[in-house]
């Protein structure tokens, strides 16, 4: 029976604004089996950002359960959720979130700096191997300046898997992506969801939605839609379709 990573029962969320409440999420359900590839889908406002913020604990929810590989989050300080949050879950953003003036191995050993039991060498070392492992080996002193957006999102996936994360939390991080590169990012994450990464992906597009093996929609704060991925994409065929003169951004 496979382990269910993330268990989330009744979650809701409420923001304050002035005299209004906003209800973001209205009592969700949700469970993620470890080894799944997920997509979050929506438009603007309804509740998937929200979502992927209380499930890489960088907002607690106003009520309801979640639990993290067998962990409550809801008794946890801030403290106990930030070091969890640097052990447990890696995160791929949009705007890649790079230190402008430090070099793609300097930025991928950022969150071991803050695990005191990974000493210099081994936090080289372990940046080192994760650049390898999405294709960046002759790129590692570049400054994000010097590298295309592609790349850069290459090394920002290299950063969320340096800690070994249980999951990794990606929210629209093909969004700044012209179509090839795109496909070559998504090929990225099948291989290490292949390799048994959990991997949860936000996105507004329906067409990257394909790439995954579930999609999970959400409108106006409630799960409208679940379903599983029938004819899914292959990021690498698609790649070897595309016509050889289009232009890599």
């Amino acid at each position: 029976m496979a382990n269910k990573i993330i268990q989330v029962n009744g979650l809701k969320k409420d923001f304050h604004v002035g005299e209004i409440t906003v209800h973001a999420l209205k009592g969700i359900d949700l469970e993620i089996e470890e080894g799944e590839f997920v997509a979050i889908m929506g438009t603007s406002g309804s509740g998937k950002s929200t979502m992927l913020n209380i499930l890489g604990c960088l907002d607690k929810p106003t009520g309801g359960i979640y639990q993290l590989d067998g962990i409550s989050m809801g008794d946890m300080n801030k403290n106990a959720l930030a070091g969890l949050r640097n052990e447990k879950l890696g995160f791929v953003f949009q705007s890649y979130n790079l230190l402008p003036r430090t070099t793609a191995l300097e930025n991928v050993e950022m969150p071991l700096y803050y695990n005191g039991r990974v000493r210099a060498k081994e936090r080289r070392e372990r940046a080192e191997a994760a650049l390898e492992a999405v294709g960046l080996a002759d790129r590692m002193h570049h400054m994000p300046n010097q590298m295309s957006g592609g790349q850069q999102q290459r090394v920002a996936i290299a950063r969320s898997l340096v800690n070994d994360p249980r999951v990794i939390l990606a929210d629209e991080a093909t969004g700044n992506l012209d179509t090839r590169t795109s496909y070559e990012i998504m090929s990225l994450f099948q291989d290490l969801n292949d390799q048994g990464k959990t991997i949860i992906f936000v996105t507004h597009e329906s067409d990257i939605a394909r790439f995954m093996k579930r999609n999970v929609v959400f409108k106006d704060g409630r799960i409208v839609k679940e379903e599983w991925v029938k004819d899914r994409f292959n990021a690498k065929q698609l790649l070897a379709e595309l016509p050889v003169d289009q232009d890599v951004i």
